[in-house]
């Protein structure tokens, strides 16, 4: 074998002796004695890997301890998520039932309904106003036609032009204004709209 053929084998013999070597692990058995060896320890509670290129070590038990909080903290998460999209999927369903109803109303009586008097929200591209109270849209859409069935009721409003979430609304008391085509406008709080407890 030449020259250059031999250093190319010390080369790759190195190379791979060197990669199995690059870890060693040290293991404590149940007497107290630690043992040195290139597989990993059976009982890893104690055990410590030893980096032989840079020497540094690595708590194994501590090192699985963190992956299984890892591990645990992104299920935990994921299924946080899950429930999240669960409860708007269910928010979007129950407010396009809400909306199905407003439309119902409104073709049923074009007289006191104009075709645009309570236009769906849309669930995708809400306003900014709408999207503060996103989790009570049904609640919302709901109240939309309370509000303008009330207006009908004062007698001072012969047509609803629109209902809307009014941006008088706080978390604790949304507001919505009917505008009305004698161009009469109202305002309720929701406290007005629902019947009393």
């Amino acid at each position: 074998m030449n020259i250059i053929g031999s250093v190319a084998v010390m080369v790759v013999m190195t190379a791979f002796s060197s990669s199995l070597l690059a870890k060693v692990y040290k293991c404590p058995d149940e007497y107290g004695n630690t043992t040195y060896q290139a597989i990993a320890c059976v009982d890893n509670s104690e055990a410590v890997e030893i980096n032989v290129k840079t020497g540094g070590e690595t708590d194994l038990a501590t090192e699985h301890h963190k992956k299984m909080a890892e591990k645990k903290l992104t299920k935990s998460l994921a299924l946080k998520q899950q429930k999240m999209a669960d409860l708007m999927d269910n928010i979007k369903k129950s407010a396009a039932r809400e909306s199905a109803a407003n439309q119902k109303i409104i073709k049923n009586n074009p007289v006191q309904y104009s075709a645009f008097a309570i236009p769906p929200y849309d669930s995708e591209n809400l306003s900014i106003l709408v999207k503060m109270y996103e989790e009570r849209l049904p609640d919302i859409e709901r109240l939309r036609r309370l509000a303008a069935q009330r207006a009908l009721e004062t007698g001072e409003c012969i047509r609803v032009e629109a209902a809307n979430l009014s941006d008088k609304s706080d978390p604790d008391q949304l507001g919505f204004s009917v505008d009305c085509s004698s161009t009469k406008s109202f305002f309720y709080e929701e406290a007005q709209l629902l019947p009393a407890e």
